[in-house]
């Protein structure tokens, strides 16, 4: 069976646009780039899907998003920014949950393709597993072959829109930053080895350290939520912390975990050791000491990766966040 993909790889045109001429689509395509695309359909024998046609067209008022899980306040901000640009648009948000599990990623975006959701918005960090991610690219490749859109927050893999924000660049100024503070040796509660945000992120902290001529850090993997932060910091105080002054957490949930640990295990913070974490969610304004982290800005995060599968970008568009420390009582000067 001949494939959308097929005709645009016969007409030299993305996906995307071979989608808008042949499936009815409203987005303007120009007169030259529409007549390869048609003459590459009609040499290859194409017949476009119905189903595609009607969801080019923009009929379903439905948007799929897809998070790990709606009790970290990081899915819930990412939630709330992409509800607020739906309403913009005046279109309803479905949302899907994961679990952090990829294999249940992948049913969610089948689902909500078979359901021919009008746009589907991925929020949550890719793995280091090219098994999982090519399977993940099917599905989206047969989703965007009947005209659907996609856009994900996260890392750039998926050959869609992506909201892409500076991990590594961050958690680099995270560690030049503490170095400022006076402190020299540090551990890093890393997450699990294969989530590529929780990587990048120590990774950026760990390269910065280098750089400045300081010890690599500790490094203590758990998992990438309040509870695996707490065994991870409990690993490391029940180890001993030796010369660290200084903990690291990959996200704030991570953070909040540590914070519980040293404290059940009368290690003060911040006069004992320093903690900081990455993501600044709003969580935080209630904590005690306040927590020194990275600061993203999560809300518009989520309403920009909504704006952008609706777009009419004939190409994928990858935008960068930047990222901010902000300095708390949970960090003190050596």
């Amino acid at each position: 069976m001949v494939t959308l993909e097929d005709v645009a790889r016969q007409a030299g045109v993305s996906l995307a646009t071979a989608s808008r001429v042949l499936n009815g689509s409203n987005r303007r395509v120009g007169a030259a780039l529409r007549q390869r695309v048609e003459l590459a359909a009609a040499e290859l024998g194409y017949e476009p899907d119905v189903t595609a046609q009607a969801l080019a067209r923009g009929s379903s008022n439905v948007i799929g998003l897809v998070v790990h899980a709606l009790t970290d306040p990081y899915f819930a901000a990412l939630a709330e920014g992409a509800m607020r640009a739906a309403d913009r648009h005046g279109l309803t948000v479905m949302v899907g949950t994961t679990h952090r599990d990829p294999e249940q990623e992948i049913s969610v975006v089948s689902t909500l393709r078979a359901q021919r959701v009008r746009a589907i918005v991925l929020a949550g960090s890719r793995i280091s597993d090219e098994a999982i991610t090519k399977r993940m690219d099917a599905e989206l490749t047969r989703y965007r072959d009947a005209g659907g859109r996609v856009a994900c927050i996260g890392q750039d893999l998926l050959g869609v829109d992506t909201v892409a924000p500076a991990n590594r660049e961050g958690a680099a100024a995270l560690a030049r930053s503490l170095a400022e503070l006076g402190h020299r040796r540090f551990a890093v509660l890393a997450g699990p080895p294969g989530l590529i945000t929780a990587a990048d992120r120590t990774a950026g902290f760990s390269a910065a350290l280098a750089e400045l001529g300081l010890p690599a850090p500790r490094l203590v993997h758990g998992d990438f939520d309040r509870d695996g932060g707490y065994a991870a910091a409990a690993e490391l105080a029940e180890s001993g912390l030796g010369e660290v002054t200084c903990v690291f957490a990959v996200n704030d949930v991570m953070a909040l975990g540590a914070l519980a640990a040293l404290r059940e295990r009368g290690i003060d913070v911040p006069g004992q050791i320093s903690v900081a974490g990455f993501d600044d969610i709003s969580t935080l304004r209630d904590l005690v000491p306040a927590l020194t982290t990275v600061r993203l800005p999560l809300t518009e995060m989520g309403e920009r990766a909504l704006d952008l599968a609706l777009s009419d970008a004939a190409e994928p568009v990858t935008e960068r966040i930047e990222a901010e420390v902000v300095l708390r009582d949970s960090t003190r000067r050596l």
